[in-house]
């Protein structure tokens, strides 16, 4: 049976639910890991003193970290409405986080990779803050696909292209996302196979393969970072893009 590198983005019916006709409720391995940050979150939650201990312990410790790193990242880039998107945007990053770091686990699998749901996280905070702006403008939120002084007979054109720009928004926020997670999968699987291969050949080449294993711990190591730098410049732009919506940029 032939392998693939892309094998590890299959998305996997485990359980087929069709209540009406065509519509697919079916239980997947993307639907399984999505669901594992919420699951971490209640067993924390349950398992710790909600109140905080005086003396944090570890996972309190790693918790405070996050929570006071990304109420700064909101107070700076939402300066005022910081109380509001900050719950949101925490959660972003957490559920983000979680399900980046676990697919760097072998034989797990990774949602972010996928367009359906990168793209759909995107999307979804474009709609979200085009529906801030449009009730707190009105009407006026269309004004920003129209400089200001500009010619009207450019109107129609200079419209289309702030139009494609603004959309281009969140195309480029979950294309990011989506691509810099499946680069980083498909380098460790391809460094995997090859190391793998110089193992098994035995005698002096099985040997040489200790040095291209260094070099993939190197790079998980790098993966991990990266799995939560991509979380956190998500959340990054979504909260100057909440900013854009809130004071109409």
């Amino acid at each position: 049976m032939s392998y693939s590198f892309f094998d590890q983005f299959e998305i996997l019916r485990l359980f087929a639910i069709h209540p009406f006709g065509n519509l697919d409720l079916s239980i997947t391995n993307s639907t399984v890991f999505m669901l594992i940050p919420f699951l971490l979150f209640v067993f924390y939650f349950t398992t710790n003193n909600k109140d905080g201990n005086i003396v944090p312990g570890r996972y309190q410790s790693v918790l405070e970290i996050v929570y006071g790193t990304i109420q700064e990242l909101v107070k700076n880039n939402i300066p005022d409405g910081h109380a509001r998107f900050f719950p949101f945007i925490f959660s972003l990053f957490m559920f983000l986080a979680i399900i980046n770091l676990i697919g760097l686990v072998p034989y797990t699998f990774t949602p972010t990779s996928h367009g359906a749901v990168s793209f759909g996280l995107s999307f979804s905070i474009f709609i979200g803050c085009t529906i801030i702006a449009v009730g707190k403008f009105g009407l006026d939120y269309f004004s920003m696909f129209m400089p200001a002084g500009a010619p009207m007979a450019m109107g129609p054109f200079l419209i289309l292209i702030e139009f494609i720009s603004h959309l281009a928004k969140a195309i480029s926020l979950g294309l990011r996302l989506a691509a810099n997670i499946t680069a980083g999968h498909l380098l460790l699987a391809i460094l995997s196979s090859f190391i793998w291969q110089m193992m098994t050949a035995g005698g002096l080449i099985a040997v040489g393969g200790l040095f291209p294993l260094a070099i993939a711990l190197f790079i998980t190591v790098l993966e991990m970072g990266v799995a939560l730098i991509q979380a956190y410049v998500f959340c990054l732009l979504t909260s100057i893009y909440l900013n854009d919506s809130v004071h109409l940029h």
